[in-house]
């Protein structure tokens, strides 16, 4: 297994590359082998902190048959076959940035209950998130509001009460930042982010 070394520019102009066969082959390339070795690592260290056996799923985008995709991600959850009904923690890349997320995305089928208990929890969940954590309705969008910004409880009611709303908490980490290219720096950053939203994931299993 190779050693992770963090994401460079070539990582990101996978995106620029015209055509769904050759950008799917730009990603299997140049992102895979990173996703496939920073995943295993920590997929570890949340089995280990979770006290249950994770599983590491890198994306497919197997029902692309035109368009190339835009971004693209591994994925933790505590299911062998699958991670999109379950809660879920991702790193991925879109063309300028990375995220790390702790994903809620359309397909749980327990979304309405777990928002309810999100917004049982949320002076918790306000206290204990960093303000420079972004939120998202959308995993297909680039668009995401810091914790500042965002009005919490009218995200999570859209979450609960909209049948296509979701909701991811995490970091972005802009392409140019000094961060990404060092491996192990990087490591550890994805690895605190995960602990600080390890609360909120086991929230969703109350």
């Amino acid at each position: 297994m190779m050693r992770f070394t963090g994401f460079v520019d070539s990582d990101f102009e996978t995106f620029q590359v015209e055509g769904l066969d050759e950008r799917m082959e730009a990603i299997e390339e140049r992102i895979r082998p990173k996703f496939r070795a920073l995943g295993q690592e920590l997929t570890d260290d949340l089995s280990a902190k979770l006290g249950t056996e994770m599983f590491l799923h890198i994306a497919k985008h197997a029902r692309r048959t035109v368009n190339p995709p835009k971004d693209t991600w591994l994925a933790i959850a505590a299911n062998k076959r699958g991670y999109k009904k379950h809660p879920h923690f991702q790193v991925g890349l879109f063309d300028d940035f990375v995220f790390i997320w702790l994903a809620f995305i359309y397909e749980l089928p327990n979304k309405q209950e777990i928002a309810q208990t999100f917004l049982q929890h949320i002076d918790d969940i306000k206290q204990k998130t960093p303000k420079d954590f972004v939120i998202s309705m959308d995993h297909m969008k680039k668009e995401a509001a810091s914790m500042d910004e965002i009005d919490l409880e009218k995200a999570l009611k859209r979450f609960r009460d909209v049948k296509k709303a979701e909701f991811l908490i995490g970091k972005h980490i802009l392409k140019g930042d000094p961060l990404l290219k060092d491996g192990e720096g990087l490591i550890k950053m994805v690895k605190n982010t995960f602990d600080t939203l390890i609360p909120i994931y086991r929230l969703a299993y109350k």
